[in-house]
């Protein structure tokens, strides 16, 4: 269990590098619990990468990683590394190439077109491959991200009640770069992908809690981020 780490690293901290490390280590834990391998053999893709924290650790790890985003923000240490530009909501992922591993960590709640994402992370893996998706719910203590709690007030009007009332910035505008996703419907999104089982589940924070994520309707307000562990099964 993190998210008492998490929770005391941002009161302190707010969300930099090392709170996306504590992120990304914990994320890799249980990935290889479930029986992941990494090493120098596993191509890894980092999808939506940002600064490239949890790509970079896996680098340290010895894994082939190439980054993926909008636009190149790595840190320093990883630009030497291959990236790709891409526009989720628009380009072909498929040109992207195949991998033993996909990351996509927070990053389908800020997509207009999530089930296109959903829908293209066949072609994304190798036979046998897995792809670790995370998002943070819109349901969750932390779906308005930094207008949390005012976004139970709907995404019409909760981003509005939190201006009149913090009167401080924030970066995150409901329907430009976040947008409501639910467990639910996600989850029976990837059902729908042939050729791909969901392998593990679980809130991303407590692991140990996985049994929330089997509650409908519940799960939407018991889980802050939502981890899910994809397999592409092989074809005959």
């Amino acid at each position: 269990m993190i998210i008492h780490k998490l929770i005391a690293h941002h009161l302190r901290h707010g969300t930099d590098h090392a709170f996306y490390a504590l992120q990304a280590a914990d994320a890799i834990a249980w990935i290889e619990r479930a029986g992941v391998k990494l090493n120098r053999a596993t191509s890894v893709l980092d999808l939506g990468c940002g600064a490239g924290v949890f790509g970079g650790q896996l680098i340290e790890r010895g894994c082939q990683v190439t980054f993926a985003d909008a636009g190149d923000w790595l840190l320093p240490q990883w630009r030497g590394a291959p990236f790709q530009r891409v526009n989720l909501d628009r380009d072909d992922l498929a040109a992207l190439g195949a991998y033993d591993l996909v990351i996509c960590s927070n990053v389908l709640e800020h997509l207009a077109k999530p089930d296109r994402l959903i829908g293209s992370f066949g072609v994304l893996l190798k036979p046998r491959g897995n792809l670790y998706l995370s998002w943070t719910n819109w349901l969750s203590p932390w779906g308005g991200h930094d207008f949390s709690p005012f976004h139970y007030l709907g995404p019409h009007w909760g981003h509005r009640v939190f201006d009149i009332v913090m009167r401080r910035p924030r970066l995150l505008k409901p329907h430009e770069n976040l947008f409501p996703t639910y467990i639910g419907r996600t989850l029976r999104a990837i059902r729908r992908q042939p050729g791909l089982r969901i392998a593990r589940l679980a809130p991303r924070y407590y692991t140990e809690l996985a049994f929330l994520l089997r509650l409908p309707i519940l799960r939407e307000f018991l889980a802050w981020n939502c981890a899910v562990l994809i397999e592409r099964r092989c074809v005959p």
